[in-house]
């Protein structure tokens, strides 16, 4: 009895990678990673300073002290007390929010679009089909009945 020898991991792994959803995926991280890049300048060059009209440009800034006294040193860490750094959570939000809006409305929006034609126009195209082909069925459903009524008519076989 032989033993049935199973693929290796690295057969398997090969694999994965290559199937095609698998450099979609790596595609569409190394553009996001970019993409974040310009939705971050945004937020720090124009949200913020609308923000900043209001108080401060760094939103990092708004906190809440839930144990007082609050001390947070310049590089972020906390001395003493609990704070609650709610403008960081509102910076981030923000950011998620506008990257949100920008794909949808710059890339799903569009491509939905686009594939929604592309669907119609396909569906039109097997619809003149179906009427063609149904007509030249008939036309030729229509010679033949005639040639067997010509047939029939005058031109009796022996």
């Amino acid at each position: 009895m032989s033993a049935k020898k199973e693929p290796s991991v690295w057969h398997g792994f090969k694999a994965f990678l290559m199937r095609g959803n698998v450099v979609d995926l790596a595609v569409a991280v190394v553009i996001g990673a970019a993409f974040t890049n310009i939705v971050n300048s945004v937020v720090k060059g124009v949200i913020n300073p609308l923000v900043g009209a209001i108080g401060t440009q760094n939103l990092d800034h708004y906190s809440f002290c839930l144990k007082d006294p609050c001390a947070v040193g310049p590089d972020g860490s906390v001395k003493s007390g609990v704070p609650i750094l709610w403008g960081s959570v509102l910076g981030a939000t923000m950011t998620f929010v506008i990257t949100a809006a920008v794909v949808y409305f710059m890339m799903i929006l569009p491509m939905s679009k686009y594939l929604a034609r592309q669907a119609a126009r396909k569906a039109a195209r097997e619809g003149t089909k179906e009427v063609i082909e149904v007509t030249e069925l008939e036309v030729l459903k229509e010679i033949r009945d005639a040639l067997v009524a010509q047939r029939g008519s005058g031109h009796d076989e022996p």
